[in-house]
């Protein structure tokens, strides 16, 4: 399914995606040394239901996990990229922590992930791993306008990855949102351009370049959920929900004022 909002759907994507922002950059600063990843999910309930919103994740069922996610954030510890489940975990100095979250508030969801490293930054690999999701993030965004395709934002985001030095994992990328919080079209993080979809103002897309130090494939962790790198290398993940505009592409989950 592929959702086109009109402008009063598109007013409430961008109050779900400021609400997202806001959280996430509250744990952001809660997150140090010694937090409990169970405490992150303590919190992020209570911000959820104080704001009068609804978790996408807790009774989240699809068949590539091992019944409902149970949690309202995934956490993410150094080699966990993707769907990281909490656990009685206490972040450590230097954790590479990824928190990704998606909440529905209005009928209209948004989804964004960001990592970063709890307590010192001792570590060039981890700094490197952050900053090349994040200018991979950042040029797929660039990408995105009336009449791009899918495949223009992809190859946009595989090229800064691969210019890098990282492989590319194609199995979950971003995705269409809005109702609900995976809808078409997919995006895959490596792509042709000129192939695909073609977007229309109106649409949300959440991209999400995530990658790993030193391989492309993963593993499931014993928990049914938590996607690892294979080889336990450390990795990292960012993502923003993006609203396709008549004039290019509006961030709806940057942090402080509201990204044209």
């Amino acid at each position: 399914m592929i959702e086109i909002l009109n402008p009063t759907l598109l007013t409430r994507a961008r109050d779900t995606g400021a609400l997202v922002a806001d959280i996430l950059q509250t744990l952001k600063g809660r997150s140090t040394v010694g937090t409990n990843l169970l405490d992150i999910d303590r919190w992020t309930r209570a911000m959820i239901v104080d704001a009068g919103a609804q978790s996408c994740y807790v009774d989240y069922a699809p068949s590539f996990g091992r019944g409902p996610f149970g949690h309202h954030i995934c956490t993410g510890v150094n080699d966990a990229v993707l769907h990281g489940r909490p656990y009685d975990y206490a972040l450590a100095d230097g954790d590479l922590l990824t928190l990704d979250l998606a909440v529905s508030r209005g009928g209209v969801a948004a989804d964004a992930a960001i990592s970063f490293v709890v307590g010192t930054a001792r570590d060039p690999e981890s700094t490197a791993l952050i900053d090349v999701t994040e200018r991979a993030l950042a040029a797929g965004i660039a990408a995105a306008g009336p009449g791009a395709r899918v495949g223009d934002l992809s190859h946009a985001i595989g090229t800064v990855l691969r210019d890098a030095g990282y492989r590319i994992n194609t199995e979950f990328g971003g995705h269409g949102i809005g109702s609900t919080m995976h809808q078409d079209p997919h995006i895959p993080n490596a792509g042709r351009p000129g192939r695909g979809y073609t977007l229309r103002p109106g649409l949300l897309l959440a991209l999400e370049p995530w990658v790993m130090a030193d391989t492309a494939d993963l593993v499931t962790d014993a928990d049914g959920w938590t996607l690892r790198s294979a080889t336990g290398c450390r990795t990292a993940h960012s993502e923003h929900t993006i609203a396709i505009t008549d004039d290019g592409a509006e961030i709806l989950t940057a942090a402080g004022p509201r990204t044209a």
